[in-house]
C-alpha cells in the first residue's frame, strides 16, 4: 500500500479494516478459553483464567514493546527505500523476537505462582491460575515471533495476509479447545495448550509468507543475526513503550488485586466484562497500529503535511469506533455476559464494569492514537513519561486515596476514564509542541529518534 501519495481516508480504512479483524480474531484464542471453561469447567476455572491477564501482559508488554521499534523502523525505511537498512532491521528483528521469547519462559515459570500469590488471588483459584500460567508461558517463543512478524508485514502496508493466518489458528484454536475440555476434561490446563498450539501455526505462517515474499522485506533464515546498530534504534523506540506497557500493567494488576479481594464471583463478573471490553479496544487499537504505519512511513518519505492529517483522520475515526462499539456492547450487555456465564451475580458485576468503562471507552481510543501519532515520528520517552503519570501514577494515587476513603466497585472503575481522558489531553499537548518541528517546513531533518 502507498501511504505516502494520494487520499488518506480509504487507505486508511483499508489499512486499518484487515488489522482491525486480525486483533479480535487473536483475542478470540483467550474469549474461546474464557467461554469454554465457563461453560464446562466451573466459575473457579472462569475466575481463573481472567484473573492473570493482567498478570501476563505485566511480563511480556516490555518485550512486546520491542515490535513498536520494529513496526516504525521498518516503515519509515521501507517509505525512504533503503533496501539494506530494512533488510537488516527485518533480520535483526525475527532473530531477537524468538530469543525474547526464550526469556519470557523462563520469567513466566519462575514467577507466575509468586506474583499470583501477591495479588491476593484467592485460595480456590490459585492452583489453576498458576497452572494456567506456567503453560501459557512456554508458548512465548512463538507468541513473539508472531507479533513481530505482523508488525513487519503491518509497517509495509500488508494486513490481510495476518488477518488470513490468525483466521486459521483461531479455528484450530476453539476446536482443540472443545476437544481438550469437554472431551479429555483437562480444564485450564486444555485452554492453555490450545492456545500455544494455534499461536505455534500463526507464527509459522507468518515466517513462511516473510520467507516467499519478493519485496524488499524478504526474510532469508540464512541472515539472521543481530545488527547491533538496528537492535539500539528499535530498543531506543521500543524500549520505552514496552516499559510503559509494562509499568501500566503495574496499575492494572494492582486495580485486579483490588478485585480480587471482593471474591471469586466479582472476579468471574469482572474477567467476563473485561474480555468484551477487549473487543473494543482491539477494534480502537487497529486506529492506533494505522497511526504509527502510515505516520512513519509519511515521515521517512518526507511528507510532513500528510502526518497531520494522518492525526485528525485517526482521531475521528477511533471516537466513532469508540462510541459505536462501547456503547453497543454495553446495550447488549446482558447477552453478550451469558455467553461466559448464566449465573445472575456474575452478569450483575459484568454489567457493573460495564457501565464505566465500556461506555467511555472512546476516551482510551484518543489517547492510543495521539501516542501512536508521537511514537511514529520517532518520540517514544515522551509519550512514555506522560502515559505513566497521567493514566498508570493516577490510578494508582486514586487507589491509595479516593478508592481507600469508599472502597466500593464503582470508585474502583471510574478511576479508568478519569486516566485516559487526562492522559489523552497532556498529549495532545505534546503533540502541538512537537509539531513545530515539522509541520509547514519544506524540507526539515526528521526528528532525531529518542
Amino acid at each position: 500500500m502507498d501511504m505516502c501519495s494520494g487520499p488518506l481516508l480509504g487507505k486508511m480504512i483499508l489499512f486499518a479494516l484487515p488489522l482491525m479483524v486480525s486483533s479480535i480474531l487473536q483475542l478470540l484464542f483467550n474469549a474461546a478459553d474464557i467461554i469454554v471453561v465457563g461453560k464446562f469447567a466451573g466459575n473457579q476455572a472462569l475466575a481463573a483464567v481472567g484473573s492473570t491477564g493482567a498478570l501476563i501482559n505485566l511480563i511480556v508488554n516490555l518485550f512486546i514493546g520491542l515490535s513498536v521499534g520494529t513496526n516504525v523502523l521498518v516503515a519509515r525505511y521501507y517509505g525512504a527505500h533503503q533496501g539494506e537498512d530494512l533488510s537488516e532491521t527485518i533480520h535483526t528483528s525475527i532473530l531477537a523476537s524468538v530469543i525474547g521469547g526464550a526469556i519470557l519462559v523462563v520469567i513466566g515459570l519462575v514467577v507466575a505462582e509468586p506474583l499470583l500469590h501477591l495479588m491476593g488471588t484467592p485460595d480456590d483459584v490459585i492452583e489453576q491460575s498458576s497452572l494456567y500460567m506456567r503453560i501459557y508461558f512456554i508458548g512465548m517463543p512463538v507468541n513473539m515471533l508472531y507479533n513481530f512478524g505482523s508488525a513487519i508485514l503491518r509497517a509495509v502496508g500488508d494486513t490481510k495476509r495476518p488477518l488470513y493466518f490468525l483466521l486459521v489458528a483461531g479455528v484450530i484454536n476453539v476446536v482443540l479447545n472443545l476437544i481438550f475440555v469437554i472431551v479429555f476434561s483437562m480444564g485450564v490446563a486444555g485452554v492453555a495448550t490450545a492456545t500455544i498450539i494455534s499461536q505455534a501455526i500463526s507464527a509459522l505462517l507468518i515466517v513462511y509468507c516473510l520467507i516467499r515474499s519478493q519485496g524488499l522485506y524478504q526474510l532469508h533464515l540464512k541472515k539472521l543475526r543481530i545488527h547491533m546498530d538496528k537492535l539500539g534504534k528499535m530498543v531506543r523506540i521500543g524500549l520505552p513503550a514496552g516499559m510503559q506497557g509494562a509499568i501500566f500493567s503495574i496499575s492494572n494488576v494492582l486495580i485486579q488485586s483490588s478485585i480480587n479481594s471482593f471474591g471469586s464471583t466479582v472476579m468471574a463478573g469482572n474477567t467476563a466484562a473485561s474480555n468484551i471490553e477487549g473487543f473494543v479496544y482491539v477494534s480502537m487499537n487497529a486506529v492506533h497500529q494505522t497511526t504509527l504505519s502510515f505516520t512513519s512511513q509519511n515521515l521517512g518519505a518526507k511528507q510532513y503535511k500528510r502526518i497531520e492529517k494522518v492525526l485528525l483522520l485517526s482521531l475521528a475515526l477511533v471516537t466513532v469506533i469508540g462510541v459505536a462499539l462501547g456503547g453497543g456492547a454495553y446495550l447488549l450487555g446482558n447477552t453478550l455476559l451469558r455467553i461466559y456465564s448464566t449465573d445472575a451475580e456474575i452478569i450483575h458485576y459484568g454489567m457493573l464494569r460495564m457501565a464505566y468503562v465500556c461506555v467511555p471507552y472512546f476516551l482510551c481510543g484518543v489517547m492510543e492514537v495521539m501516542v501512536g501519532s508521537l511514537r511514529g515520528l520517532g518520540y517514544s520517552i515522551m509519550p512514555m513519561i506522560v502515559s505513566l503519570a497521567g493514566a498508570c501514577g493516577l490510578r494508582i494515587l486514586w487507589l491509595y486515596t479516593l478508592f481507600a476513603m469508599d472502597p466500593t466497585l464503582p470508585m474502583l472503575y471510574i478511576s479508568y476514564p478519569v486516566s485516559w481522558f487526562v492522559t489523552a489531553a497532556v498529549h495532545g499537548i505534546c503533540y502541538l509542541v512537537v509539531r513545530r518541528k515539522f509541520i509547514h517546513k519544506e524540507e526539515p531533518a526528521a526528528p532525531a529518534v529518542e
